[in-house]
């Protein structure tokens, strides 16, 4: 039985609440836990429905794994004072959710997010918008990142 379209609900989940948690993110500086956290259990039962359904469980163990190093890396970055906990959940899921096509999607959207968010602060200290010791929400070009790697995938 294919039931392989199920690895889609994760970034239709995404996409579902890029929307809110962005404008959160920018007005509050936080990621809400009832928007991030309820993704991990839609993704997670459609992959291991899909997995099972085709007996192939390789994919949604490489999406775990891609998942939890996330978690790790995020996790190391917030004791550092570099992430808030919501944007360590949300790198958590977005492991997950692109893990599922393999590692190189997942750091595919994470760095394209990344790249996003660099770019903005590297325009706003040249235009005097923040300094260095600034904050910016990084939800939303996460998310951004998030599309562009939905994209590329969906066109591929």
């Amino acid at each position: 039985m294919q039931l392989a379209f199920l690895g889609w609900l994760g970034p239709a989940y995404l996409a579902a609440v890029a929307v809110p948690l962005a404008v959160i993110d920018v007005r509050e500086r936080r990621l809400p836990n009832k928007l991030v956290l309820p993704g991990f259990i839609v993704v997670w039962l459609a992959q291991a429905v899909a997995s099972a359904a085709s007996a192939d469980f390789w994919r949604m163990g490489l999406a775990t794994l891609c998942g939890l190093a996330l978690f790790a890396l995020a996790l190391l970055a917030n004791r550092i004072g570099a992430l808030g906990m919501g944007d360590v959940k949300l790198l958590a899921l977005i492991g997950q959710v692109f893990g599922w096509w393999g590692v190189w999607p997942a750091a595919l959207a994470v760095s394209a997010g990344i790249l996003l968010a660099a770019i903005f602060v590297l325009a706003a200290l040249a235009l005097r918008r923040i300094n260095a010791g600034s904050t910016i929400p990084l939800g939303p070009y996460l998310l951004l990142g998030c599309a562009a790697e939905t994209a590329l995938l969906f066109s591929g």
